[in-house]
């Protein structure tokens, strides 16, 4: 292609509402831009990276029997509407009208129609096992879109799903889809690691996540530092053997902690250390209020309780609703005389409180010598505290340690729970139905892109793979007014382009020094330099990715690059 015919707009001030560097080259290299807050333009060569990632996702899916489709991004809501999630799904569900006062959404997932579409086409277990899969846009309405493709309102998509008549086929499928991962996020160059995840609003239990190790990475791992657990911090389990100290237990007193509201002020008040003092929040859970209790230096992991109490949904009471069942404000929250009814669940790690602190239920008062069982009934005990660096790791082996994480793909067993919501049954071999056990993968390709692109970049602009690359060469003309010049391009052109090389031709009447920023900062893995010494058929020969140079002749160079690509590659 020659940069003459092609559409690159390259900037040379960093824009202004780019917060990270991926997003920010993408803009001045002129791969993307904004359309509104959330959506983006992929422009020539951002769709070139977008086809080579897709390249990989799709030889990688149809190794492992994927069938590739297309779904219907505009989904009606009667689908949504039987697997329940029209009400659950939440804020992030665009929804619409049509003229004819119809509601649809724009689709941020594919489970109800995929589900829909096998329910009426495959009607006996001769047929299963089938995965689909299809590569398209969502549609997600994100509170606050950030960091450019890493998290926007429309975005694009790899989405399959598996269907079976047994456990052991979809846990076969699902083996079968983290390798064909962790084939595809190898193939791009990614340093990733795939952690134990939440299903979230998809639904489902067995879900990994696949991580790229990022600094700007909005999740967080916990990971073992000597083995190879690893998992989302919201799932990452703790395994800790609670006991009290061996103490006797002193007289419960309520004293006056006027103006001191938090755990540090109450630790630093009373002069004890916020791990023997009784945390109380107060969660609605589904629709009930319940009573919450960590130990002062933990943190309550809300989807742990989710899962702890097998609801849909657990978030934080508002202020009036506290005030209503307890009588106080935050700050002086306790578990001592609870009206009655009010459940209480507790982390495990309230088990080692001897003669402790706890808010009385009564503004500006806490209780001191507050001993569990003793003073309050807790009704469950449960793992429900996000895990801390230096915590046992789950699997026994090592010490955990946190890294951040950008989430490039997700893999579920969902199990039945679409196929029982929208009746999607087959028979079975003794003529029974039977509901589709179902399994859902996902990989955000324009994600993939910005976590490449997040991870290939130097000072002075991308330092792209030569699987993703948008171009493999960048031949440069340095005088398009030199005839010698002119003439040695041209025919390198045609060499490189009939031995299959993707060649972007800078054959602009731009200054040298413009061309050669420009080359940099779109980052092409060879650029090829025709210039002073054409007229002896010798060109200059960079590496992006490491800086080395050489001089070829034109005889040369195909053998060369052709060594030089393969040792690189």
């Amino acid at each position: 292609m020659k940069q003459s015919k092609t559409f690159i707009p390259t900037l040379r001030e960093v824009p202004a509402d780019a917060d990270v560097k991926s997003h920010q080259l993408l803009l001045r290299a002129g791969f993307i831009r904004q359309s509104t807050s959330g959506v983006y333009s992929y422009l020539p060569l951002g769709k070139k990276v977008l086809a080579n990632i897709e390249k990989i996702v799709r030889e990688e899916m149809d190794a492992v029997g994927g069938n590739e489709v297309l779904l219907p991004a505009l989904q009606q809501a009667e689908l949504w509407q039987e697997s329940g999630r029209w009400e659950h799904y939440g804020p992030e569900l665009m929804r619409l009208k049509d003229r004819h006062n119809r509601d649809f959404a724009l689709g941020p997932t594919h489970e109800e129609v995929i589900t829909a579409l096998v329910r009426d086409e495959v009607k006996s277990y001769k047929k299963l096992p089938l995965t689909l899969y299809q590569i398209q846009t969502k549609f997600r309405d994100e509170k606050r879109p950030r960091f450019g493709l890493l998290r926007g309102r429309e975005f694009i998509m790899k989405d399959a799903y598996s269907f079976h008549a047994t456990q052991e086929s979809l846990d076969e499928t699902y083996d079968d889809m983290v390798q064909a991962y962790k084939n595809i996020f190898t193939r791009l160059g990614l340093n990733f690691r795939a952690v134990i995840a939440d299903s979230g609003s998809i639904g489902g239990k067995d879900t990994h996540e696949f991580m790229v190790l990022s600094e700007i990475g909005e999740d967080t791992i916990a990971y073992s530092d000597t083995s190879d657990y690893a998992a989302n911090i919201e799932m990452a389990e703790v395994k800790v053997d609670y006991s009290a100290p061996d103490v006797d237990m002193t007289e419960l007193q309520k004293v006056e902690t006027l103006d001191q509201k938090t755990i540090e002020d109450v630790a630093a008040f009373l002069e004890v250390p916020a791990s023997n003092i009784v945390k109380t929040l107060v969660f609605k859970v589904d629709e009930e209020l319940v009573v919450v209790l960590a130990r002062g230096d933990h943190e309550v992991n809300d989807i742990k309780l989710k899962h702890a109490l097998d609801a849909e949904t657990a978030e934080l009471a508002t202020d009036e609703e506290i005030v209503e069942l307890l009588g106080s404000h935050i700050g002086s929250l306790g578990p001592i005389k609870l009206p009655v009814g009010v459940k209480v669940v507790a982390d495990h790690a309230i088990k080692s409180i001897r003669n402790g602190v706890a808010g009385a239920n009564e503004d500006g008062y806490h209780y001191t010598g507050v001993n569990p069982g003793r003073d309050f009934a807790v009704d469950a005990y449960e793992d429900i505290r996000f895990i801390q660096v230096g915590d046992p790791s789950p699997d026994g082996e090592g010490t955990i340690k946190f890294a951040e994480g950008i989430e490039v793909g997700h893999v579920f067993k969902l199990g039945t729970k679409y196929s029982e919501a929208l009746n999607g049954m087959f028979l079975d071999e003794n003529g029974r139905n039977q509901p589709f056990i179902m399994g859902c993968y996902g990989i955000g390709v324009s994600r993939v892109m910005a976590a490449v692109a997040e991870q290939y970049q130097d000072a002075y602009g991308f330092t792209w793979p030569q699987q993703v690359t948008p171009y493999d060469v960048h031949l440069i003309t340095v005088n398009t007014k030199d005839d010698a010049q002119n003439e040695l391009s041209e025919d390198l052109y045609k060499l490189l382009t009939s031995y299959r090389y993707d060649v972007l031709h800078d054959d602009r009447k731009e200054r040298a020094g413009v061309k050669f920023a420009d080359s940099d900062l779109i980052g092409l893995p060879v650029r090829v330099t025709v210039g002073k010494k054409a007229v002896d058929g010798i060109v200059e020969v960079k590496v992006r990715q490491t800086g080395e140079t050489f001089e070829w002749a034109k005889e040369e160079l195909i053998d060369r690059l052709n060594n030089l690509l393969k040792t690189t590659n």
